[in-house]
């Protein structure tokens, strides 16, 4: 590199980059699937978001951020964009913390969280 040339930075590091695709383990509807994830969600967010962000060692007021489910999905391979994490974590709060927390604890399960 010839000073006074900027750096180019061709290729960014990448944490947990998975070699294919993965999908959500929950879909965003599926409350069901873990009731307490559920009435946790509706009843105390906050609360809900507090643990998304310890498990993912991050500030509490972050949980239900659409960073937090951009830097979730993108971690573990999900499909989908900043675009569609912004409108599921503004037009869907809740169901998407939930859905968020409920992967967390499934992965958690499988040794691979």
């Amino acid at each position: 590199m010839q000073q006074g040339q900027p750096l180019v930075i061709v290729t960014q590091p990448q944490r947990g980059v998975y070699p294919q695709s993965s999908n959500w383990q929950t879909g965003l509807l599926d409350c069901c699937s873990d009731c307490g994830v559920c009435l946790c969600g509706i009843f105390c967010p906050l609360c809900l978001s507090c643990q998304v962000a310890s498990d993912m060692n991050e500030c509490c007021l972050c949980g239900s951020s659409v960073a937090m489910r951009t830097l979730y999905r993108t971690r573990y391979g999900i499909t989908g964009s900043i675009c569609s994490d912004f409108m599921m974590t503004t037009c869907c709060t809740v169901c998407s913390l939930c859905q968020l927390k409920r992967d967390i604890n499934r992965r958690r399960g499988m040794n691979a969280f």
